[in-house]
């Protein structure tokens, strides 16, 4: 079975991906066309239908693991499939993992920070917050992704995001002694854990009625108000963290509907913002060679990216 990682301008390929999202277009001779978003565990591709029949809406359905009949053609730089034809699988003892990527690093290798994270906090209130929300949100915590599609969209994205933030708040708190560490920590662990209320899982993610009418943002809010009552906490600190939560997006057009205004607040939602697009970039660069461009990055205003010469030298592109 080749992955999508292995793909290379000029490939056919027959073998079984899962249909992450699809969309109709219509061409300007009036054809209409899928767009159809493929993945396996290694990553996810484009894919374009040109000739559709009323079946084929029936087989690309999101959620479906379909066999496809493709070629790889290179098309502004990046690769894509112009799909031939697709065959639905039958699901019944499928192996998902072989078509939902993963956090780069090893979920028990994330844990273990987690719990080293946890145990670091010397606020007792913040560290007793913090514990309980992680401890009743942990099983989906651990293994959700962060995104439906976006940023950190693979199993465990939600966990390896969180820690990533808690690395950067980590080095951050060091150069600006003047930030409240336990605080900017803590908020990096739970700004997130809403979305474990707000998607439906790893496989074929789709947000849930409460993640469509709430939002992660107001779902946690909510968690961290109803968590200090249960805790019977009195005192700023739950106010604080409801504030580094409900900030976080930084503006309302975001979904935040007050901007940040403690240092850590403010620090938290620059962190956030600047994990996301990095690891949107990430993404977008799968399958550019040094020298090309991605295809238009939508959640980076529409912009192309290119991907220069010295990554060549540069396995982290």
């Amino acid at each position: 079975m080749s992955t999508i990682s292995e793909f290379k301008d000029g490939d056919r390929i027959n073998d079984q991906f899962l249909i992450v999202s699809i969309d109709k277009g219509v061409t300007s001779q009036s054809r209409n066309y899928l767009n159809i978003n493929i993945q396996d565990a290694t990553g996810t591709m484009l894919g374009k239908k040109w000739d559709i029949e009323e079946a084929d809406l029936n087989v690309f359905v999101p959620g479906n693991i379909v066999k496809i009949q493709a070629e790889v053609l290179s098309y502004k730089g990046a690769l894509q499939l112009k799909v031939l034809s697709g065959v639905p699988v039958d699901q019944e003892g499928i192996d998902f993992n072989r078509f939902v990527p993963s956090a780069p690093v090893p979920r028990e290798e994330l844990e273990k920070k987690l719990r080293g994270y946890l145990d670091s906090l010397s606020n007792h209130d913040v560290k007793k917050l913090t514990e309980y929300l992680v401890d009743q949100f942990h099983d989906r915590y651990v293994t959700y992704p962060a995104a439906v599609h976006n940023h950190h969209a693979f199993a465990s994205g939600l966990l390896y995001h969180s820690i990533c933030m808690a690395d950067d708040a980590e080095a951050l708190c060091k150069l600006y002694p003047s930030l409240n560490r336990d605080v900017l920590v803590a908020g990096a662990l739970i700004h997130d854990i809403g979305k474990a209320l707000e998607l439906s899982g790893p496989v074929a993610t789709q947000f849930t009625f409460e993640g469509k009418l709430l939002g992660h943002i107001s779902i946690m809010q909510a968690e961290v108000r109803i968590a200090a009552q249960n805790l019977k906490m009195t005192g700023e600190i739950p106010t604080i963290m409801e504030h580094m939560v409900i900030s976080h997006h930084s503006q309302p057009d975001f979904g935040s509907p007050i901007p940040p205004e403690t240092r850590e607040a403010l620090v938290l939602s620059m962190i956030d913002d600047l994990d996301a697009k990095m690891n949107i970039l990430d993404k977008a660069f799968i399958g550019v060679e040094p020298g090309g461009w991605t295809q238009k990055v939508l959640m980076m205003d529409g912009r192309y990216f290119y991907l220069p010469l010295y990554t060549k030298n540069n396995d982290k592109h």
